[in-house]
């Protein structure tokens, strides 16, 4: 037991230093009014979470939540039924399957977005066919259906996944007690299987949720710039204003809001015992 102390030291020293340490920066930059030339004039304040309440700020947040939100929605929609597939192949097709949805995740993200941005271009991969039929170009790019489109083909795996861990674990037992008891198939998955995969649905929805309200790379590339999300915001206070405690303010928000979605995750997973998802 000792021995088990010792070998857990490492990991709580990185902790400390990697996690600990910056989000305690980032709230003490987010209560101060940016000024830290000497320490005996630093000022704290809450000016810089009022400002967040802007109209201008409000609105780039109910956009990122909008975006977010669809997204989720319809990487639910997607991957719910491909989840419900995936786990009634036989175990051979299964794998070959869940490799493919793995294996894009395998690239780099931006390789991913990049990729997207040759098939939507003024003169990519679609434009060109559609000339090539006669019919007019498409301005596929630099709007909201870009984006959103964007985070459902990066974010749908994280979807898939939890759903697909928790529908191959169900007892087939309930199903055929279902069916043998006069219930439809679609009330069998009203009554059995749906309510028995909300721990995967709820993982999946936190799991595209988060990073879709917090992305700025794919509105940065598909949404031209035009599309100012959550993450744009805090990437433009840091690297370009350099109003720092501004920034770290969005990102506390941002982290309240996670730490709500995460206690939400929580109350709905009664499967963490065990193990047994992908992540």
């Amino acid at each position: 037991m000792k021995k088990r102390t010792w070998i857990s030291y490492p990991y709580v020293l990185w902790m400390i230093i990697f996690t600990l340490i910056p989000i305690l920066l980032v709230l003490f930059l987010s209560l101060t009014d940016g000024r830290l030339y000497k320490l005996g004039e630093i000022q704290f304040t809450l000016d810089n979470f009022k400002r967040f309440l802007q109209p201008i700020y409000l609105d780039v947040f109910k956009r990122s939540l909008t975006l977010a939100g669809l997204s989720t929605i319809i990487c639910l929609l997607l991957g719910y039924p491909m989840a419900m597939i995936l786990s009634r192949m036989e175990p051979r097709k299964r794998n070959i399957v869940s490799l493919l949805f793995v294996l894009p995740m395998w690239m780099n993200f931006l390789l991913r977005t990049y990729a997207w941005m040759t098939l939507l271009g003024r003169n990519g991969v679609i434009n060109r066919f559609l000339q090539t039929i006669g019919l007019p170009t498409l301005n596929l790019m630099y709007n909201d259906g870009a984006v959103l489109l964007g985070m459902i083909y990066n974010f749908i795996p994280f979807m898939i996944l939890p759903i697909y861990s928790v529908l191959i674990k169900l007892d087939e037992s309930l199903i055929e007690a279902s069916y043998d008891l006069g219930a439809s198939k679609f009330k069998t998955f009203m009554r059995i299987i749906f309510p028995l995969s909300l721990p995967g649905v709820i993982s999946g929805i936190t799991m595209v949720f988060m990073p879709a309200v917090s992305t700025f790379v794919i509105s940065n590339l598909l949404g031209g710039g035009k599309y100012s999300l959550i993450g744009n915001l805090i990437e433009q206070q840091f690297l370009k204003v350099d109003d720092w405690s501004f920034g770290s303010a969005i990102s506390i928000i941002m982290m309240i809001i996670i730490l709500i979605f995460m206690a939400f995750t929580a109350k709905y997973d009664k499967d963490k015992e065990g193990g047994g998802g992908l992540w």
